[in-house]
């Protein structure tokens, strides 16, 4: 699931304007939104607008930059347009207007207003170029050459570097793109300016995450924490960190799993505990598989801001929860009425159709439900191990029809067996179509030998994958037995019966009670069919083998005595 681009938003220090008490109440409001509190900044901003003076300007560019980073356009748009009002003259607002411009997909817009933005400033003031720079940065996708070059020239007027946060949206515009040796370097300047810029360090710390270098990530941001106990965004960064840690080592999942719900309760803590940080957690909890908090989380959530545009993602993830909790019939519910909301298809991802598939398949919609994960598949093929787990419980159930359905569009999506567990997949996609095919053939409902033919390409596929699964071998000859021709067999399965005996007959040792039954059923096998072409010599050869296995085996002693006397030629029977 995407996080909004605002979970990495950067808050930049601004050119501070007035008296001394407007100073820090405006600091103050700064220092709520680079700790992530957006609820208590909006408060204190709005508090300002309403005072008016010679920063009005300024304070409702903040408010906007706050409405911008909570998703509301429309209101950035409406304070920045104030700003604009209350002094033309200052740069910010344009930029505002710019930015939001840039989030709505309206490029030519957007350079109209940083223009203006240019335009208005004082040749020595670099804020403009940084801010749109940090405008370029802060979308869904980033354009990075637009956001360097005006970074470039923010650091070019600042010429005695005084902006520490000039160096730490730089750091951003080359960690954003995995540079790693030039972000650090920049983010390192921040820091020789201002060494209590603790986001620069957060931005390390992340860095190594994303790295997955935990360990350094660990440690830079238990500086921070040591540091100030209570900046926010070091327990949050702390928390992916832990929850990234837990997937990359799943034997320690449910360790790293708590550390990192600690740290984000801590987070939330620390923040307004507003409907978006909430959201945040949400989304975190998500990640984390705590599945029951999150159908808790989620139904306060519903209820705490019900007309809010974002409540779209809350029902989506109470759709996730309530399946994971399985609770079918209210993920149903939930995830038709997600697809009934949303507007812009393109904010659909392959969860929502995996899940609302997997809905519909256990609310025996079988059609719509294979559709629809067939969707999720398309767009992320990686989804196929739940698809995987899925198809297992059918099979278990021993709804064979379904097991076989979906383990095929689980290989179809991973025709390689790429991955851990990939090979059982193609075997228990053979197993559930040799027995669906074995149902109808008893209920002589005439099933398609298509069946049998997709049967056989999975145990081939596992074949080739696995030479040393030779089970592999025994299927496909019970497969070619039933594939081949009931009144005028052509011995399809003899070549497969045989690859099982050459692989077993080496490997004594290994020869269980479990293998020697099936072996005694591929010398059977063959030995019967070559007594239907009348080679009573191989015959005898192969079941006296069974018999030297099982010397009570009374297909291999009514086979030997059979060879004695003359008996009419049979079509040997199909097991």
């Amino acid at each position: 699931m995407k996080m909004t681009k605002k979970t990495i938003a950067l808050s930049l220090g601004l050119v501070v304007m007035g008296s001394a008490s407007f100073a820090q109440s405006l600091a103050d409001a700064k220092k709520a939104v680079d700790a992530e509190q957006y609820q208590k900044a909006t408060a204190m901003l709005k508090t300002l607008v309403k005072s008016g003076g010679k920063g009005a300007a300024e304070n409702y560019y903040n408010l906007g930059d706050v409405y911008l980073r909570r998703d509301y356009v429309d209101s950035a748009r409406a304070a920045f347009t104030q700003g604009i009002a209350a002094d033309a003259k200052s740069p910010l607002n344009y930029v505002g207007l710019g930015h939001a411009d840039l989030v709505e997909n309206n490029p030519t817009s957007a350079k109209t207003n940083f223009d203006k933005a240019i335009e208005v400033a004082s040749k020595k003031d670099h804020t403009p170029y940084l801010y749109i720079g940090k405008a370029y940065l802060e979308l869904d996708k980033p354009d990075f050459t637009a956001a360097l070059t005006n970074l470039q020239k923010a650091d070019e007027i600042d010429e005695k570097d005084k902006d520490a946060e000039t160096f730490l949206v730089l750091g951003d515009n080359f960690g954003l793109q995995r540079k790693n040796s030039e972000a650090l370097t920049n983010y390192m300047r921040a820091l020789s300016i201002d060494a209590a810029l603790y986001r620069s360090t957060v931005q390390i710390g992340r860095m190594y995450k994303e790295s997955r270098a935990f360990a350094e990530g660990e440690t830079e941001l238990k500086g921070v924490i040591a540091a100030d106990p209570n900046y926010g965004p070091a327990y949050r960064e702390l928390a992916e960190l832990y929850m990234q840690w837990a997937n990359q080592e799943p034997a320690n999942f449910d360790a790293k799993a708590a550390e990192a719900l600690t740290n984000y309760k801590k987070y939330l803590e620390l923040t307004d505990k507003s409907y978006e940080s909430r959201l945040r957690y949400a989304q975190f909890l998500f990640y984390a598989k705590d599945f029951k908090t999150l159908e808790e989380e989620t139904t306060a959530l519903a209820a705490m801001n019900p007309n809010d545009a974002k409540n779209l993602i809350v029902l989506r993830l109470r759709g996730y929860s309530a399946f994971e909790n399985k609770n079918y019939p209210q993920a149903l519910q939930f995830m038709d009425d997600f697809f009934a909301k949303v507007k812009d298809t393109a904010r659909i991802i392959s969860e929502d159709y995996l899940y609302l598939g997997q809905a519909q398949l256990k609310n025996q919609q079988d059609s719509l439900g294979i559709i629809n994960v067939t969707k999720a598949l398309q767009k992320d093929s990686s989804k196929a191990v739940i698809l995987a787990d899925l198809s297992k419980t059918y099979y278990d159930a021993k709804e064979y029809k379904k097991a076989m359905e979906t383990y095929a569009l689980t290989n179809r999506f991973n025709p390689n067996a790429k991955g851990a567990g990939s090979l059982l997949n193609f075997y228990y996609h053979g197993l559930a179509s040799y027995f669906y095919y074995g149902e109808g053939y008893t209920a002589k409902t005439n099933p398609s030998k298509d069946i049998l033919v997709k049967a056989d390409s999975s145990f081939a596929t596992l074949a080739k994958y696995s030479p040393s699964t030779y089970d592999a071998y025994l299927w496909r000859g019970r497969v070619n037995n039933l594939l081949d021709s009931d009144t005028d067999p052509t011995g399809l399965k003899l070549p497969f019966y045989q690859q099982y005996l050459d692989s077993t007959e080496v490997h004594v040792d290994k020869q269980t009670p479990g293998i020697k039954a099936k072996m005694i059923e591929a010398y059977n096998q063959i030995a019967g069919f070559a007594a239907y072409k009348e080679d009573k010599a191989k015959a005898k050869l192969y079941w006296d083998k069974a018999l030297a296995f099982d010397p009570q085996n009374a297909t291999a002693l009514e086979g030997v005595k059979s060879l004695t006397a003359p008996a009419p030629k049979a079509t040997p029977k199909k097991k």
